[in-house]
């Protein structure tokens, strides 16, 4: 331990002789007694406490004094904490096939409501960031621990063309590793990626995405939104409505998951929203931090006062 302001700690050799000082009184009023009444008397009248009595709380304030001095002296600790930052990716499609009303009210309000519900619950040191995949990928907000900004972003996510997935994927591991901690590490990283699993276009293969994202380690959880029964209107020139049935497909997402080390879910509850940053914390580690314990010796300097002050109240009716 060290101290911020060590000459404070000068008056703990005053200590000693605040207890002698007491020490000394206390032998003085009973010698001022003694004078005044024999002892048999004063014992009847008004019987002396025992001398534990009197000194346990004289040593309770005592220490109380010097745990507020050592406080004073703004003393520092090397403390192992638990990593605290993570970031987390939420990678949204956007496409076209979005629009199915497969799931009510359509696939990608339902997509926004997922990724705003796993961004309700995770803790509030994580960052997180939001990249929309279309025809092609783009961040739609860096990495932030303001939720407002993230909330935002998802609120002003709309349909597009394409479902450029690799695109995706590729940019949120990009996006992850400028991340730094404290020390200078990036932090631990995972991609939750929110599809209806159809890729359409992009300039890199998931496979080679997910290659990529195994060997830095950042798994790729995955969100199934939509049934095989999807599909979409497009109007045509002439005034009509060609349906298209747009399925939803699992099997480019389940690749990304088992490459990874992801998982794939088909809705987003409590205990699976668990399970992501359950996993993420299982990375974070530890990390040797200076910690000033003020507070700490504070805290305990108060305490120790009123204490003494009730012990002495209750066994010696006063306050030495």
């Amino acid at each position: 331990m060290t101290f911020q302001t060590p000459w404070a700690l000068v008056g703990l050799l005053l200590l000693p002789l605040v207890g002698l000082a007491f020490y000394a009184r206390e032998r003085r009023r009973g010698q001022v007694t003694d004078r005044f009444a024999s002892a048999p008397l004063l014992h009847g009248i008004a019987p002396r406490p025992p001398r534990a009595r009197r000194l346990i709380p004289l040593a309770v304030l005592l220490a109380a004094l010097a745990a507020m001095l050592v406080g004073v002296a703004r003393p520092e600790a090397t403390v192992t904490t638990k990593r605290e930052e993570a970031t987390i990716v939420l990678a949204v499609d956007i496409s076209r096939s979005m629009e199915a009303a497969d799931v009510e009210p359509s696939r990608i309000v339902a997509a926004r409501a997922a990724a705003s519900t796993f961004l309700s619950r995770i803790p509030e040191r994580f960052r997180v960031a939001v990249v929309a995949i279309g025809t092609r990928a783009v961040v739609s907000s860096p990495p932030t621990e303001d939720r407002t900004v993230t909330e935002d972003a998802l609120r002003l996510l709309r349909p597009s063309e394409g479902t450029a997935l690799g695109d995706g994927v590729a940019l949120a591991t990009r996006v992850s590793q400028d991340e730094r901690t404290e020390d200078g590490t990036v932090p631990p990283t995972a991609i939750v990626l929110i599809s209806d699993g159809a890729r359409d276009g992009g300039q890199t293969e998931p496979r080679t995405a997910a290659e990529r994202a195994k060997k830095l380690g950042i798994p790729v959880h995955a969100i199934l939104v939509g049934t095989p029964d999807g599909f979409v209107e497009v109007e045509l020139e002439g005034g009509f409505t060609q349906r298209i049935q747009v399925p939803a497909d699992p099997e480019t997402l389940r690749m990304f998951t088992r490459t990874t080390g992801g998982t794939l879910y088909t809705a987003l509850d409590d205990e699976q929203l668990a399970e992501i940053y359950e996993e993420l914390g299982s990375r974070l580690g530890e990390r040797k931090e200076r910690r000033e314990m003020t507070d700490v010796f504070a805290g305990g300097a108060a305490a120790l006062l009123l204490a003494g002050g009730a012990l002495s109240f209750l066994w010696l009716r006063r306050v030495p």
